[in-house]
């Protein structure tokens, strides 16, 4: 009989980060428009992802990894609208 100390390729550690890496993989960067805006996504959310490198869900749905400058960019018009209509 084996234990997980003989093979730490099955289970443990490994599995876990491969089961994380496939995760990540399956909610990779969505194609099109959070290209071309800023998205609101809660604050700890990005503090969340910057150390962790996991990718964040916007209002709007659109989920991808932040990374570059929101200042450069517009709102999103969709964004924009469902977080006035949180707080209004």
């Amino acid at each position: 009989m084996s234990t997980p100390l003989d093979s730490p390729d099955q289970g443990g550690l490994a599995t876990l980060d491969r089961e994380l890496e496939e995760l990540i993989r399956e909610e990779n960067i969505e194609p099109g428009d959070h290209e071309r805006f800023s998205h609101y996504v809660k604050k700890d959310k990005i503090l969340e992802s910057a150390i962790t490198g996991k990718p964040v869900r916007a209002l709007c749905g659109k989920k991808w990894t932040p990374g570059r400058d929101p200042e450069k960019f517009p709102v999103c018009p969709t964004c924009k609208e469902i977080y006035e209509s949180l707080i209004g």
